[in-house]
């Protein structure tokens, strides 16, 4: 349509320009009409060329519409790109239109950041993410007079459109007059993207507002819990807000969370995180939840006390056992009591440590629903493969100093022995002396009134593999799951093994929870059977199962309700039977009281 409209308008021109030559033509000279019938023929000339270059770019157009049609995934089959990583978990819901080469590119990136760098070099910095927010939140009033917010990114050879879209959002949705400061605190980057780059989009910032952007630079990679304590000391605003880079916030983040440090400062605050996929980059809503962890220190969601559901609403703050590591807190009161444990390496731990800290000395903590940031969750964290290396050493630090009596509980979760584990955790007198400066409460009172649903593990009295003492080389086993029957097996002292003896006669296999609210997998005596059994605890006593047994460190295990005894018996290989009694003796691996 657009080349027949140009051909029109040009055959309009001819017109007229033959309808001027007659009028001119009445009162030219003779030869001022030589010379303008000169400029008109060159006219028609050049006329006659363009109409050509007209009907070429016509036909072209044809050809190209054609070719559209034919294309048309309407008009016949969509042309099927070979799938060069069918097992990357990158490209299980995304990518189908990529090219061979987009692929390999993809993929390499994925590889290399443990999520979709190649999408998000490709979506706007100041995307659009959706309000995750109850809508109470929107009718919310906070006061004029609110704290100033230093913000802290921490990162270690992040994509460079994820770090600037983390800035980006972050200016966007904070009031200027609150935001006193970016902080980007860099691990020890070698990405080359995040030099210079980098520093262009920093000065550009910087000339639109003279000293927001801020670095803090280290000359080795000091580890997470070392670049929180970094930002925190270059901080200057009221409160800190120390993030991971790879996030982005939402609308209205800063009020909520500073208007309640405004009102207690001795509050360590965390918002409410929504999932940012690591493949589409899409963001996924989370529930409000508490934030917690196991007896190994693993972070877990966990529901608030009763007293925050009684409420029924979801827009005000709840109290949390922990923190997740995302935090806000009152700039001075952070240091006040200790800041970070800098005696952390890497990752894991540290989190947990702040929580426990600021409850027993003095402070609290909580979620603050209306404060929402969106997270993505990597697929693997490229710069530590296994974080059971570093968190299991840091966790064995938390519990030193602040787990009292309760620090066996950390030993047992971790499957390691009570003494000679072989893990240093570094120098912790310094800690101690903060605790007994603080005058901290004791690691009871915590389970008693923060964290409730703790299982305490009081009466725990061994723990480990489990071996008859006629085969030692062999191991109680969980068996197959699904599935109910415990087996012999040989001993490789995993999970599956892991057997642990209660002074109430539970004895579970292939693991214990770390909450009262979880059920364990009781040994059962059915009765009426030579096989063993493994049963939820929790209905087993509800049915009235035989799941008490009577056990001393190298002598026989004997049901109480049947008097049947848990033996070996070889019928071409050695199996687990409950029988009558014989002598057989066993031996758990490690014992914390003894019975």
């Amino acid at each position: 349509m657009k080349v027949s409209y140009n051909k029109t308008v040009c055959l309009m021109v001819l017109f007229i320009g033959a309808a001027a030559l007659y009028m001119y033509s009445v009162s030219f000279e003779q030869n001022e009409m030589k010379a303008f019938l000169g400029e008109i023929q060159l006219l028609l000339k050049q006329n006659k060329e363009l109409m050509n270059e007209l009907n070429i770019r016509q036909e072209h157009s044809a050809k190209e519409q054609n070719k559209e049609v034919k294309e048309d995934p309407n008009m016949q089959a969509k042309k099927i790109t070979k799938k060069l990583f069918p097992n990357s978990p990158l490209f299980k819901e995304w990518g189908d239109e990529l090219s061979e080469e987009e692929q390999t590119e993809a993929e390499n990136l994925f590889q290399q950041y443990g999520y979709n760098v190649f999408l998000s070099d490709r979506l706007p910095l100041n995307r659009d993410i959706p309000d995750t927010r109850d809508p109470r939140c929107a009718n919310k009033k906070y006061p004029e007079d609110l704290p100033t917010l230093s913000v802290v990114l921490i990162y270690l050879n992040e994509a460079l459109s994820i770090l600037k879209r983390a800035i980006r959002s972050i200016i966007d949705k904070t009031p200027p007059h609150l935001l006193k400061e970016i902080i980007l605190v860099d691990d020890y980057s070698t990405n080359e993207d995040l030099q210079g780059k980098l520093e262009d989009y920093i000065k550009l910032i910087n000339k639109q507002r003279p000293g927001l952007i801020k670095q803090v630079k280290h000359a080795e990679q000091m580890g997470l819990t070392q670049a929180r304590i970094s930002g925190w000391k270059a901080s200057t605003g009221d409160v800190v807000a120390i993030l991971d880079a790879h996030i982005e916030v939402q609308a209205e983040w800063a009020q909520p969370v500073l208007a309640r440090i405004k009102e207690d400062r001795t509050v360590i605050v965390s918002p409410v995180f929504d999932r940012v996929n690591f493949d589409t980059l899409k963001l996924v809503k989370y529930a409000t939840a508490a934030h917690a962890f196991d007896w190994a220190l693993w972070c877990m969601y966990e529901s608030f006390l009763p007293e925050w559901y009684k409420e029924t609403d979801e827009s005000i703050p709840g109290k949390s056992p922990s923190i997740m590591g995302i935090l806000f807190a009152d700039r001075l009161f952070f240091g006040e009591i200790g800041a970070l444990d800098d005696g952390m390496k890497i990752y894991g731990g540290e989190n947990v440590e702040l929580g426990i800290r600021v409850w027993l000395c003095g402070g609290s903590v909580e979620i603050v629903p209306c404060t929402r940031i969106a997270h993505i969750e990597r697929a693997h964290k490229p710069y530590l493969p296994d974080l059971s290396v570093t968190m299991k050493r840091n966790a064995l630090r938390v519990a030193e100093v602040w787990m009292d009596e309760y620090k066996t509980n950390v030993l047992v979760g971790w499957s390691l022995p009570l003494k000679d584990h072989g893990l240093d955790i570094g120098d912790i007198s310094e800690r101690k002396k903060l605790r007994e400066k603080l005058q901290c409460k004791p690691f009871k009172w915590y389970l008693d009134n923060v964290y409730p649903q703790l299982d305490s593990w009081e009466d725990l009295l061994a723990y480990g593999a489990l071996k008859n003492t006629l085969e030692e080389g062999l191991c109680v086993d969980q068996g197959a799951v699904p599935g109910s029957v415990p087996i012999l097996y040989g001993c490789h002292y995993y999970t599956p093994q892991n057997t642990y003896y209660r002074r109430n006669g539970e004895l579970y296999i292939g693991g214990i929870k770390s909450h009262k609210y979880n059920s364990n997998r009781c040994l059962v005596d059915n009765g009426n059977s030579n096989t063993p059994a493994l049963h939820d605890c929790k209905t087993s006593k509800e049915k009235g199962f035989n799941m008490l047994w009577d056990f001393k460190q190298g002598q026989e295990l004997k049901n109480r309700g049947t008097k049947r005894c848990l033996e070996i018996t070889k019928h071409d290989y050695y199996h687990l039977v409950i029988q009558e009694c014989t002598g057989q003796a066993w031996n758990m691996q490690h014992v914390i009281h003894e019975f």
